[in-house]
């Protein structure tokens, strides 16, 4: 079962040691453009984008880019395998993947609908040069105008933007705008805040000040880290129809007595523990001010936090899926 945000996520009252044991190796790791996007920065030991430089506060090394790919794996689980939710049909045209990071998304959808071309959207030419002969990649900034013509795709698709857009209505503007009439457009964010159901994370928990650092980096830089709690009345409000949005739970370890919950949870916390560096070190160094051995000093704290099985922790997931009309009006 998926753990939809208004029922608890079950507790392994007699977890197996072989549960833990995926997450004690996090070190595994595994097109050429102008020399002026590949000319990467390099900061505090991680490599980061030269396209816009600045403008996305993640790393593109190789670390970063494994975290990637299993929270890709994360997800499949969580969604049950799909791709995607939005009703959109076997057959469509043209797909847009935007922040497409790794293109591994856009790869397994192009593997998936041979006779779609999908392209996928990135500040870092990251992605692989073998594809499937229907998959593209191209570096562009989703914040800024699109130049793509109108009404160019039959699908638009975001995961993880959170963090990334200064102007959400503008953002969805231009989705709206580059949606053909009856496409569809799908968003899946996840939360900053870990939290948990049976107050296993107390008062004064650095799971706690994990939660509240990040929403305040993302004010401060003018990025909101909420939007997973807007971007369903956002979507509403660039004149979208039939709207949904479906809830899920992220266990945070391999801690639920659900089967499938509990591997989502063994590869949600593989990607924590390789992701958390990459997701805070530009973050509290550049936005919040914080030396770099405060941050590593409270990235330890984090990691005992990770590997404390009484606590039982998980990430919400908001699925959101819109229409554009048929007569491309909006009301």
């Amino acid at each position: 079962m998926a753990a939809t945000q208004d029922v608890n996520v079950p507790i392994d009252t007699a977890p197996n040691e072989k549960d833990w044991c995926l997450v004690e190796d996090t070190a595994s790791e595994t097109t050429s453009l102008a020399s002026s996007i590949t000319k990467y920065r390099y900061e505090n030991g991680r490599r980061y984008h030269a396209f816009r430089e600045g403008e996305y506060w993640g790393p593109n090394d190789e670390k970063q880019n494994d975290q990637l790919e299993i929270g890709h794996h994360a997800y499949l689980v969580l969604f049950d395998d799909k791709l995607f939710h939005a009703p959109v049909g076997s057959k469509p045209q043209s797909v847009l993947d935007v922040g497409t990071g790794t293109g591994i998304w856009a790869i397994d959808l192009a593997d998936q609908l041979p006779a779609t071309i999908v392209k996928g959207t990135d500040l870092s030419p990251i992605q692989p040069s073998w594809v499937p002969a229907n998959c593209r990649f191209e570096i562009d900034d989703a914040a800024s105008e699109w130049t793509y013509t109108n009404e160019s795709f039959d699908f638009i698709h975001v995961r993880g933007l959170y963090g990334c857009i200064r102007d959400w209505p503008a953002f969805y503007e231009e989705v709206y705008r580059h949606l053909k009439p009856g496409g569809w457009y799908e968003q899946v964010e996840c939360s900053v805040q870990w939290v948990s159901d049976d107050g296993s994370i107390p008062e004064g928990h650095v799971f706690k000040q994990w939660s509240e650092v990040f929403v305040e980096a993302g004010e401060r830089l003018g990025k909101t880290f909420r939007i997973l709690d807007l971007q369903k009345q956002y979507v509403i409000d660039a004149g979208f129809e039939n709207v949904v949005e479906k809830r899920y739970k992220m266990p945070v370890g391999p801690w639920s007595s659900d089967p499938k919950l509990k591997e989502v949870g063994r590869w949600h916390l593989l990607e924590c523990f390789q992701g958390i560096e990459g997701w805070a070190m530009a973050l509290l160094t550049r936005v919040m001010g914080w030396s770099i051995a405060d941050v590593q000093a409270f990235l330890d704290r984090v990691r005992i936090g990770l590997k404390d099985r009484k606590v039982h922790a998980y990430t919400s997931v908001s699925v959101v899926y819109g229409q554009k009309p048929l007569d491309g009006k909006k009301e």
